[in-house]
């Protein structure tokens, strides 16, 4: 199995990059596997702001799961993977059957952070986009899916967002074997050539 990582600011478009991917090579053998399914049932109360989880903390994250799930996918199986309700910050009693695939596109903030899910990836990607897009893709999103307040959103942004971004997200971009920026419509022709490689070369074996 071909595993890709993909990691970015919150607000990098890291899933409409990994959607455009996906339209070049509607394969079913290729399979997302969203980072954000893997929060933690309960946010730890010490990463917590006025009561609030923080989401940008890389200890937000059931970094076990996550590592025990990609483990098993590359075993040709299939995992239950989980499914969060950021309204309610907690995981819903439903999962997602996963797998097997032949090529996993592993998607999240935190997609380069952990050395031992680096390990079992074999082509890493940042995406680089500047703090006031990012912001403000950000700002629609939470308004329109998540159900949040302007002022709620914004205060969460100088809270924990923008810090955690500054001392632990962007620091992975070092990782990367691969930095696309705003600009990802070649980027991601390129990522899905890779794709189509990876399958013809499983299909050889």
């Amino acid at each position: 199995m071909f595993v890709i990582g993909i990691a970015g600011g919150s607000g990098s478009g890291k899933t409409t990059f990994t959607q455009k991917v996906l339209s070049l090579v509607p394969d079913p053998r290729v399979t997302i596997l969203s980072q954000d399914s893997y929060y933690l049932p309960r946010q730890p109360d010490r990463l917590k702001v006025h009561d609030e989880a923080n989401f940008d903390h890389p200890d937000a994250l059931d970094w076990v799961l996550l590592r025990s799930h990609l483990e098993q996918l590359k075993k040709g199986k299939k995992v239950e993977v989980p499914i969060y309700d950021y309204k309610v910050s907690r995981r819903k009693s439903k999962t997602l059957t996963q797998g097997p695939c032949s090529v996993l596109i592993v998607e999240g903030i935190f997609g380069l952070w952990n050395e031992e899910i680096r390990s079992l990836m074999d082509l890493k990607v940042y995406l680089h986009v500047e703090s006031d897009i990012r912001f403000i893709r950000r700002l629609f999103r939470d308004l329109q899916d998540r159900g949040r307040t302007l002022e709620d959103i914004i205060r969460q942004y100088y809270e924990t967002v923008r810090p955690m971004h500054q001392l632990y997200l962007e620091p992975t971009r070092q990782y990367a074997d691969v930095i696309v920026g705003e600009e990802t419509d070649i980027a991601a022709q390129l990522l899905a050539a890779r794709v189509k490689q990876a399958l013809q070369e499983e299909g050889t074996e």
